[in-house]
């Protein structure tokens, strides 16, 4: 049987490797957008799991919400990178270091 502490582990793994993965990787700006979208499903499972370990809905409900942002942020990320590459030609980070209006 899973217990809390199970879920609260593999969210904990997976928060360290979303930011692992932000720290190593600082050239990719694809890599760095789905780093944050992991590190938001980690603390996404640590409220159901606590939302469940304490039988209410308030920690899925406050999922939702973070479900939403994310979606959002992803939808306005990845257009934001359409438009960087089709301008400068590469989504490297380290080049993208000056911005014109």
């Amino acid at each position: 049987m899973l217990t809390l502490a199970h879920f609260l582990s593999l969210g904990a793994i997976l928060f360290c490797l979303s930011v692992a993965g932000i720290f190593l990787n600082r050239k990719n700006v694809i890599i760095l957008l789905m780093c944050i979208e992991l590190m938001l499903l980690a603390v996404n499972m640590n409220f159901v799991a606590f939302s469940r370990f304490l039988g209410n809905m308030d920690g899925q409900i406050f999922v939702f919400f973070i479900l939403t942002v994310a979606a959002a942020e992803a939808a306005i990320g990845l257009a934001i990178l359409v438009v960087l590459f089709r301008n400068r030609g590469t989504i490297n980070v380290a080049e993208l270091d000056e911005l014109q209006g």
